[in-house]
């Protein structure tokens, strides 16, 4: 028992806290509650017979696994033990692996896998790479069934990235973690080009130039205690509601500075994040994706006490422009929402789609048309909240009436229009008196109005009265029975 706790030993220990890691048991002690772990297989070893590992015994195999509780939760963890034989998975890790997401997805309790690993253990082989294999197919197999998080929390190369991959959420730490399919030595011979760990596919890359990872976190305790904070978010099953909590934050509390944040000019920017955090329960915000597609914000909180998630466009990032990085942000995070419960708040101010050769070339139509499909396809209660600019397809795509929102607002200062007067103008008259037309077309499309006339918007409110409004819709809309069509699969545009 003593060897299977010890992990790698006392010198190997001293090694991990010397590059700033917590050890294996370690990370689970802070990330779960405190005494609730129970671990399965602590004495499980391998059976490779070759290159001298007969001689070799490693109880536990280098992996943690068993179960817990978060806040009184429960929940399936495993802990890559990098100490033992460099965390790497063999067919018994991966057996280990399999059996607490086997249980996971019986039960209705999400995963929690905590990756430090070297990769694949070379010395068994095919064996290795089928326990890969293996653990991926559980992967899928649980998406959208239980909520599946990874925490990055070392190395993490070569085939053993697609586990994470395809679970709901990735974080990652910085200086300490890294993620790619092919590292320095391979890019060096292939390429000719030199390039550290950290700046091939580290942290800070994925977090904020990839979009691989949701977040990236100074050191192990920040990182654990995010995923706790997520988690808190978050149903145990998809035959399950979010978990509410008791707020204090009166739910038709009215705030009159709300008023005054979109500029008079529509040409200015503001920081959509000082509407949310005015909407939503105080201190509730918890941002997805913070530094990447910064035009688009995703982020989970709560009004009245119970769980939402938002989306919105960002006029302080490329004016809130929808681009190809926003686009899949947001969907994927649409797709996951729907398919755990969580009811989806959007705030529009949007232009358009951004322009140019790049956006184009690289598929804008085919990533724009992802967001367009998970909202057409979420079934979730929609409430949609225009604040100032609703042009063309995007307004279309961000959670409109004509997409099956529930709910759709439109503030005073909302602009519902194909696009902006000037451009719209210099279109439908060639140029001609662009000024006095520019005048008239803003009278008839610069307001929500005409919107409203034709039913596609609910109600222009107060924005003072976002919250209540929002607060009592939720109300009447838990009761809400949407279902698509019986089919075997939607194809969404990947």
């Amino acid at each position: 028992m003593d060897a299977a706790t010890g992990g790698g030993g006392p010198d190997w220990a001293k090694r991990q806290h010397g590059k700033g890691k917590l050890l294996a048991r370690e990370r689970l002690e802070l990330l779960l509650d405190e005494g609730s772990f129970r671990e399965v297989d602590q004495l499980k070893a391998h059976r490779c017979g070759d290159f001298g590992l007969e001689q070799e015994s490693y109880p536990g195999d280098g992996v943690v696994a068993g179960r817990g509780l978060i806040n009184g939760r429960p929940v399936y963890v495993f802990s890559q033990d990098f100490t033992v034989v460099g965390g790497s998975l063999s067919e018994t890790h991966a057996e280990k692996i399999c059996k607490i997401m086997d249980n996971a997805m019986k039960q209705g309790i999400p995963v929690i896998g905590l990756n430090d690993s070297g990769g694949a253990r070379i010395q068994e082989g095919v064996d290795s790479l089928a326990g890969y294999a293996e653990v991926f197919q559980r992967n899928v197999l649980a998406s959208g069934v239980v909520p599946q998080i990874s925490v990055v929390m070392g190395p993490c190369a070569g085939g053993a990235v697609y586990s994470p991959a395809m679970t709901d959420f990735i974080f990652m730490v910085k200086e300490t973690s890294s993620m790619f399919v092919t590292g320095p030595g391979v890019v060096r011979t292939v390429t000719q080009e030199e390039v550290t760990q950290q700046e091939l596919g580290g942290a800070e890359v994925h977090a904020s130039v990839s979009g691989v990872a949701h977040n990236a976190f100074p050191n192990d305790l920040a990182a654990l205690r995010a995923a706790r904070r997520l988690f808190d978010y978050l149903p145990l099953s998809w035959e399950e509601d979010p978990p509410g909590v008791v707020s204090h934050d009166a739910a038709d509390r009215e705030d009159e500075s709300l008023r005054y944040i979109v500029p008079d000019d529509p040409n200015l920017p503001y920081d959509v994040r000082e509407v949310l955090k005015r909407v939503v329960d105080q201190g509730s915000i918890f941002e997805i994706m913070p530094d990447y597609g910064g035009n688009i914000v995703t982020a989970f909180a709560r009004l009245d006490g119970k769980p939402v998630a938002l989306v919105a466009n960002n006029p302080a990032v490329l004016a809130g422009c929808l681009d190809i990085d926003s686009s899949t942000k947001a969907a994927r995070f649409v797709r996951f929402v729907n398919a755990f419960n969580i009811p989806i708040v959007t705030f529009v101010d949007v232009p358009g789609f951004l322009p140019g050769t790049d956006q184009e070339h690289n598929g804008i139509i085919r990533h724009g048309a992802k967001l367009l499909f998970a909202y057409a396809e979420a079934t979730v209660p929609k409430v949609t909240v225009i604040t100032r600019k609703a042009y063309g397809g995007a307004y279309d795509v961000m959670a409109s009436k004509h997409l099956r929102g529930d709910i759709n607002y439109a503030w005073p200062t909302a602009e519902i229009a194909v696009m902006g007067a000037k451009g719209a103008v210099e279109i439908i008259f060639r140029g001609q008196d662009v000024e006095q037309k520019t005048l008239e077309y803003q009278d008839a499309f610069a307001n929500p109005l005409r919107a409203a006339q034709r039913g596609f918007i609910d109600d222009i409110i107060d924005p003072s009265e976002t919250r209540r409004r929002i607060c009592e819709d939720l109300k009447v809309l838990k009761r809400k029975k949407l279902d698509n069509p019986p089919r075997r699969l939607a194809n969404i545009p990947l």
